[in-house]
């Protein structure tokens, strides 16, 4: 049973950074693909990034293409989100997920029911 950790969020002006982290423990953190999502309230979870498990290989949701990096570091079991030049509406709820099954397949990558393991969340707020 794979459990995460995550952690880093908080309260930001617009414009700011913020970085977080997910540490995975249990289990063998570098077979998993691993993702990004948030929710807003009253809003449906939604994808934000992702990455292989080699690391070699990451999507992005397009709303944040350009300001946010995903990354990883296998020998500390940890997935990192940067986030650059926040905006009001990336304000939600950010969760990591380890996709445990199949291949970095876009369409599969995307999608939440297609990851088995969740962290608790982690709150961004952006004022503007």
């Amino acid at each position: 049973q794979v459990q995460l950790v995550d952690s880093g969020g908080g309260l930001v002006q617009a414009g700011g950074s913020l970085r977080l982290s997910c540490v995975a423990s249990r289990g063998t953190f570098s077979n998993y693909n691993m993702g990004w999502f948030r929710q807003a309230p009253g809003k449906e979870r939604e994808f934000v990034a992702a990455i292989n498990r080699s690391g070699g290989n990451t999507y992005y949701a397009d709303s944040v293409k350009g300001r946010f990096t995903i990354s990883r570091d296998n020998a500390k079991n940890t997935v990192y989100l940067q986030m650059n030049t926040l905006k009001p509406e990336d304000t939600a709820v950010y969760y990591c997920a380890a996709h445990t099954r199949g291949g970095f397949f876009y369409s599969a990558i995307v999608d939440h029911r297609q990851y088995n393991y969740w962290g608790q969340g982690t709150q961004v707020t952006v004022s503007s």
